[in-house]
């Protein structure tokens, strides 16, 4: 049976609350594995707590997103949850230029959201960890502050142009790609990524494929997205895939 790695899911979020055991059962047993990534200091615990009742197969990443810069902040709560054996890196971290705060101006806002980038840099640094990065209408900013240093990681759900990509290979990351393919038209960037950068990743509950069998999305979609990713390579990169994913997050 093929083995998949979901590198960006969230079955430690409120949408699985029900169910993510059963949910994550029916994933090994179809050899999918997956890295639960935190959002907040609350859910990153919950990532962690979630992996090490797995021996093997299920990790977690842990970090605080952008949309929560206005959220109380500490670095040490991170750096104490990254001590887990089962936390493969930080994330996921990045920048957000699509909303806008309730409470303060966007230029604070942003500000805010580069300061916290800036220092779960510096853990992963530290740390020796990868990072999982988040990005929307911010791949300027997101690319100034990223050559300034030397680390590794993915950047998640990628949804730029041909040109935003080569930017980010330059500087050594992988790209993870979503069922966002089969929303917005991805080929040329597929074709432009070698295949030894791409990971694949649902973002579950989110970005569900067309075709999965239920509208909530869960890491089992994954063979739909590297499918599509396979056509309009024309070759079947699975295997690459695959080992690409181990050899990121030393897993």
């Amino acid at each position: 049976m093929e083995k998949f790695i979901d590198t960006h899911a969230h079955l430690n979020s409120e949408y699985f609350k029900k169910d993510r055991f059963l949910v994550i059962e029916s994933c090994l047993l179809n050899q999918v594995s997956m890295i639960n990534a935190g959002t907040n200091i609350l859910d990153s615990a919950l990532a962690v707590d979630i992996a090490e009742k797995y021996p093997d197969f299920v990790y977690a990443s842990v970090g605080v997103h952008p949309s929560s810069a206005e959220e109380d902040f500490d670095i040490e709560k991170i750096k104490e949850l990254a001590k887990s054996k089962k936390v493969v890196a930080i994330g996921e971290i990045g920048l957000d230029y699509f909303y806008s705060s309730k409470n303060i101006s966007d230029e604070e806002f942003f500000k805010k959201q580069k300061d916290i980038f800036i220092k779960q840099l510096s853990l992963a640094e530290e740390l020796n960890l990868p990072i999982i990065i988040h990005s929307r209408e911010a791949f300027d900013d997101l690319y100034e502050i990223l050559k300034t240093r030397k680390l590794k990681g993915v950047i998640h759900c990628f949804n730029g142009n041909v040109e935003d990509v080569k930017r980010f290979l330059e500087l050594g990351y992988y790209i993870g790609f979503t069922g966002i393919i089969f929303k917005e038209n991805l080929d040329e960037v597929i074709k432009e990524t070698p295949n030894d950068r791409i990971l694949i990743e649902t973002d579950c509950p989110f970005l569900t494929p067309p075709e999965f069998y239920e509208k909530r999305n869960n890491p089992l979609s994954l063979k739909i997205i590297k499918d599509k990713i396979c056509k309009i390579k024309g070759e079947d990169i699975g295997d690459q895939i695959y080992n690409n994913s181990l050899k990121l997050f030393n897993i």
